[in-house]
């Protein structure tokens, strides 16, 4: 069998350990990043730092706006700041109880706002594309949950 090696499949690799429901990870390579996690006491945690579902919410606001920098400068668009919220809604019930279903978020929004001197046609490919291109978003959407996606134009500030 014969495989072909691709240069542009870049591996993301975290180590973790922990007790209880706490962890401490760290990821790969020479730049030292570290983190933890924990849940609230409802789950077993004393809330010391934040449960996976917030960095999973996290990593698709900071997802969001690296994929939205790559594709601006493809454009030829300049932006500015960025403002988001995300709300991912979860049914706790399989989670906690393990009820039947899935213990997938129901429905995560996203709701940002950048600053940018697109024309308005230009902002919709560029909200297009940052979604499209943008692999944590990806992952949601492709999950089947009712993934919302409202970004909304400010004039550039910068």
């Amino acid at each position: 069998m014969t495989s072909t090696i691709r240069t542009s499949v870049v591996p993301f690799v975290v180590n973790a350990t922990g007790t209880g429901v706490a962890q401490h990870l760290v990821v790969d390579g020479d730049a030292g990043h570290e983190f933890d996690t924990d849940a609230y006491p409802a789950f077993g945690g004393r809330d010391e730092a934040p449960s996976p579902l917030f960095y999973a919410l996290g990593a698709l606001t900071s997802c969001n706006q690296v994929t939205a920098a790559l594709v601006a400068k493809d454009l030829g668009i300049r932006l500015g700041s960025f403002d988001f919220r995300i709300q991912g809604d979860l049914d706790t019930a399989v989670l906690v109880t393990g009820a039947d279903g899935n213990a997938n978020f129901e429905a995560v929004t996203v709701e940002a706002t950048v600053s940018s001197d697109a024309s308005p046609e230009q902002f919709d490919r560029f909200v297009s594309e940052v979604e499209r291109r943008c692999p944590v978003s990806q992952l949601f959407i492709r999950s089947g949950l009712r993934f919302t996606n409202r970004w909304t134009q400010a004039p550039l500030d910068v």
